[in-house]
């Protein structure tokens, strides 16, 4: 490691790339110790730690919007709504290539299709972080953590949806520079270091809760568990993040004069977790809505304070099993994840069109006659194996809530043992450490994933 170390900072182009990234983090951290003017803090952190406890449906909205936005959510910073819009806007826009003819052929003019297309993605995320801005600060007036003399002033509100929309618009910059200058995927780096930042004060609350007396803290094995499941959990998420399923290609032989061309054997790398994360990100927006219908119904009701009725208790029932945590919810939540999977599947992939590209390249699948045969078989094997990435996704995203409901571990600890956090920081670690391993084997050094330091054969100069 040491010596991996020492290769890396030999090198002053990924050295320098590795220190700009750093330095971009430490800019966005920052962000964090920022609030907006105007809102009282100490109200707003009693309130999200109440509702963390009590749990519910804003507590899960809550933690979901700090997985993206590195707790800024709960602390109302500059940076509150993080790098959510910017993901909203591109999911938005690369599900509408998919139903629009002009957006897909934009895709397909190239480089300055795609630039147009992020131009249009930056505008959209401009105007959800507004919406979503004006929702928030209407919320937490409702509340009565604003004061009141800002409350009535409408610059205030222009100045705080304004601080907000320029704190997310700086993260888009900020994760440019680094696609830029630096090494990683800006925005995915930037979510990861606001998921990992996270995780010291979970340490903490395991620490501060520590005691093996008491029946009601955490003991000595609740302690091993949780870090064998972590263990276990993120080698688990890194094997199935890079798992493929090989199909075997064939080239046509060519025979050009008395040359025989072609006949070369490959193959076609199909990700048995193709989908990635978005089933899950997907299902867990989709599934706080039924949460927030019966839970607002059934208060609706009990504040009416009538005779009990069918349909009183109709709602009530459903509305205390739609609770996180709860076995009608995670079923639906399992559910919905295999649906998206599916869903992202169907955009994704087009089995005809890989089929047309493997017949116009002169390469076919042995056993199968180019053409709609092939078609069919790519089908059947994505159909498959999505099946199995679906069952995974569907055992990462609930091992939180099992953990949580069994072992009496708050939230924000048992949500480093898997769900959407733990997929994106895996998916981001993998990605960073390949670029720093391309950037090592290009000069012939041994990187993270290399066996040994000799890469191949030295480069030598004019004379050796």
């Amino acid at each position: 490691m040491l010596r991996i170390l020492r290769n890396i900072f030999n090198i002053p182009e990924l050295r320098n790339k590795i220190l700009f990234t750093a330095a971009m983090l430490v800019v966005y951290r920052l962000g964090q110790w920022i609030p907006l003017p105007g809102i009282n803090q100490e109200l707003l952190a009693d309130f999200f730690a109440k509702q963390q406890q009590a749990g519910g449906a804003f507590a899960k909205i809550s933690t979901f919007v700090n997985v993206f936005s590195g707790g800024n959510f709960s602390q109302s910073t500059i940076f509150g709504m993080g790098i959510m819009p910017y993901i909203s806007a591109s999911i938005i826009i690369q599900l509408f290539s998919s139903v629009i003819p002009q957006i897909k052929k934009l895709q397909e003019e190239g480089p300055s299709g795609r630039q147009k297309i992020m131009e249009w993605t930056r505008y959209a995320a401009v105007a959800i972080c507004v919406v979503q801005g004006l929702m928030w600060l209407k919320y937490i007036t409702s509340l009565q953590m604003v004061y009141a003399e800002q409350a009535a002033n409408p610059l205030w509100w222009l100045m705080a949806i304004g601080c907000l929309t320029a704190g997310t618009v700086f993260l888009m910059w900020l994760g440019e520079q680094i696609d830029r200058f630096g090494i990683g995927n800006g925005v995915s780096m930037i979510i990861m270091a606001g998921i990992v930042s996270r995780m010291p004060s979970a340490v903490q609350h395991l620490y501060e809760n520590f005691d093996s007396q008491d029946p009601t803290k955490i003991g000595f094995m609740s302690v091993i568990v949780l870090a064998l499941g972590f263990v276990g959990v993120t080698a688990g998420a890194v094997l199935m993040t890079v798992a493929q399923r090989r199909i075997p290609i064939q080239q046509a032989k060519h025979t050009r004069g008395r040359r025989v061309l072609g006949g070369q054997k490959s193959y076609l790398p199909l990700r048995v977790n193709h989908s990635g994360v978005m089933p899950i990100i997907f299902a867990s927006s989709l599934m706080i809505f039924p949460t927030l219908i019966f839970s607002g119904m059934a208060e609706s009701f009990a504040a009416a304070a009538g005779e009990p009725t069918a349909w009183t208790r109709i709602v009530g029932w459903f509305a205390a099993n739609l609770s996180h945590g709860e076995f009608l919810h995670e079923l639906g939540f399992i559910a919905m994840i295999y649906f998206f999977a599916y869903f992202w599947i169907t955009v994704q992939f087009n089995p005809d069109d890989m089929a047309k590209q493997l017949k116009e390249h002169g390469s076919f699948i042995p056993g199968l006659r180019p053409g709609p045969r092939t078609a069919e078989y790519l089908t059947s094997v994505i159909t498959r194996i999505t099946f199995v990435g679906a069952a995974f996704l569907c055992v990462i995203a609930v091992i939180p809530t099992v953990v949580n409901k069994s072992l009496n571990v708050p939230m924000d600890v048992s949500q480093f043992l898997g769900g959407t956090g733990l997929l994106i920081s895996v998916s981001v670690a993998l990605d960073f450490l390949q670029r720093v391993e391309a950037n090592l084997l290009m000069r012939n050094y041994a990187g993270f994933l290399s066996g040994s330091d000799d890469a191949g054969p030295k480069i030598r100069g004019p004379r050796g």
